[in-house]
């Protein structure tokens, strides 16, 4: 019974929190989207207009057009390319979850953030209950990894090892897996996805992991570059479990 009651309580830990990030990507997406969409139309009016006359431009004006397009940049707004590349939006679902996943997880690479009123607010109530929430998370998902270490260790002793030895070894082991799994894996698909060299991508990933988040390096902005559906959907899923990951690794 107790171990039902837990795999029950982990269920619904895991839904509740996957559940929490889907709404707050919702919310951020129908706040956010049509501010940034307007800013982006000001921002492509700005480029017309400098193309037009930038001739006749006097240095006051020059410097007025460097810091709108400097706090265009700022906003996530890059006025390249053709008008078809204004209907791309940092506010999608994909983004907005992404965008949900570094706010729990304190990572915070400041390339995108709310705008609006309305935005920043919410941002503030969603990470004030957020957090703590991704911290049980880590931590119970900690817990299930370290069962995992706990039947290694077993099995190990059974077959007549030492327990300084096996403690030596299962950290040892998924220290190893894990640099595998959420380091030089995930590298090559950096690498593959955003053109960026391996080393690159081993930067990204502990940069990210670690929870610095400088925001030298993030992904999907490459311009020109064609991403899937739902690519940083995948790569916050990456974030958690890592998280997870380094959170056992103390643990240990």
């Amino acid at each position: 019974k107790a171990m039902c009651s837990g795999k029950l309580q982990t269920g619904l830990l895991v839904a509740g929190y996957f559940v929490y990030l889907l709404v707050g990507a919702a919310v951020f997406q129908a706040l956010e989207r049509t501010a940034e969409k307007r800013e982006k139309m000001a921002a492509a009016q700005m480029k017309e207009a400098f193309l037009q006359s930038f001739r006749q431009l006097t240095v006051v004006e020059m410097e007025q057009f460097m810091r709108n397009l400097t706090e265009a940049i700022q906003n996530g707004v890059y006025p390249v390319g053709n008008e078809s590349q204004f209907e791309e939006s940092n506010w999608d679902f994909s983004n907005s979850f992404f965008f949900a996943g570094t706010v729990v997880s304190t990572i915070g690479y400041g390339t995108l953030h709310p705008r609006t009123v309305g935005g920043q607010i919410f941002c503030v109530f969603f990470a004030l209950f957020g957090i703590p929430l991704n911290i049980v998370f880590l931590h119970r998902v900690g817990k299930m990894l370290s069962l995992l270490c706990k039947k290694l260790g077993k099995f190990l002793y059974e077959k007549g090892m030492r327990k300084k030895k096996i403690k030596f070894l299962t950290l040892l082991f998924f220290l190893a897996t894990g640099i595998l799994v959420f380091l030089c894996l995930p590298s090559v698909f950096f690498q593959i996805t955003e053109g960026w060299s391996y080393s690159e991508g081993i930067y990204f990933a502990f940069i990210t992991l670690s929870t610095i988040g400088f925001g030298d390096y993030v992904i999907g902005k490459q311009s020109g570059r064609k991403y899937f559906s739902y690519y940083r959907v995948l790569v916050a899923i990456w974030i958690l479990f890592g998280l997870a990951w380094i959170a056992l690794l103390f643990n240990l």
